[in-house]
């Protein structure tokens, strides 16, 4: 993430086996967030916060925020492409794409 409302890169293209790590240089809190319908079939759930599902990570928003100059990680195990997004600011089109090799 580099600016307070888009990741940077957008896109991110990966080996299996990868842990992406988001950091948060802003001033303002964010989430990391998949959408479970936008991740591959049998890949593992991930979410700031260590939700197992999207509608939890919704429901526990202070959880799973990432502070300024906090990080998250997730280790992605499984080809194909990871949809994800902020919660507070998904409407404002901070979204991302992991695509795992």
């Amino acid at each position: 993430m580099t600016d307070d409302f888009a990741f940077e890169p957008k896109t991110v293209t990966v080996d299996t086996g990868t842990t992406v790590t988001w950091t948060n240089p802003g001033d303002v809190p964010h989430t990391v967030t998949a959408y479970e319908d936008e991740i591959p079939d049998g890949a593992a759930y991930f979410a700031s916060g260590g939700f197992e599902s999207e509608r939890a990570a919704r429901n526990n928003l202070k959880e799973g925020l990432i502070v300024p100059d906090e990080t998250y990680g997730h280790t992605f195990e499984q080809s194909g492409t990871y949809g994800y997004f902020c919660i507070p600011h998904e409407s404002s089109g901070m979204v991302g794409t992991v695509r795992v090799k």
